[in-house]
């Protein structure tokens, strides 16, 4: 299959929501449900940091790097995929990918076990919902 074939098979609509969901994942991953105050502490983030960040920057960058990774992850999945192998495809991207590289850039710089653990989990989460929406919907 050829680069424009890939992208003409892509369901668009599941693409932008999948993207979408990383945001919902993100709000409940790092809220004071779960990781919030861990995270912030060694990530040495504040909430004077977050408030004084460029929020359009931010998650508008965020938001075109989300929707490139499912992009990618929808044209790995490819137009026959399922809910159950897009849940697979996407729990292997993350712990086979996504964490280990996050794990290598994190040795490097020296940065907490418990940041890799948090951020790593993180992604994993989002590529397995991410997976499972673009696995599921036809």
């Amino acid at each position: 299959m050829d680069m424009s074939s890939a992208f003409s098979t892509l369901n668009w609509w599941a693409i932008i929501v999948a993207a979408v969901s990383a945001f919902l994942a993100g709000w409940v991953w790092f809220s004071p449900m779960l990781f919030e105050h861990r995270w912030m502490k060694v990530s040495g983030m504040s909430p004077e940091k977050v408030k004084n960040a460029n929020m359009g920057k931010t998650f508008g960058g965020a938001f075109f790097l989300t929707l490139l990774a499912s992009i990618n992850l929808g044209m790995f999945l490819g137009p026959q995929s399922t809910l159950a192998f897009g849940i697979a495809a996407g729990a292997a991207a993350g712990i086979g990918w996504i964490a280990p590289a996050i794990g290598v850039v994190y040795l490097f710089e020296q940065r907490p076990l418990a940041q890799w653990f948090i951020n790593a989990g993180y992604w994993v989460v989002t590529f397995v919902i991410m997976g499972a929406i673009i696995g599921a919907w036809h």
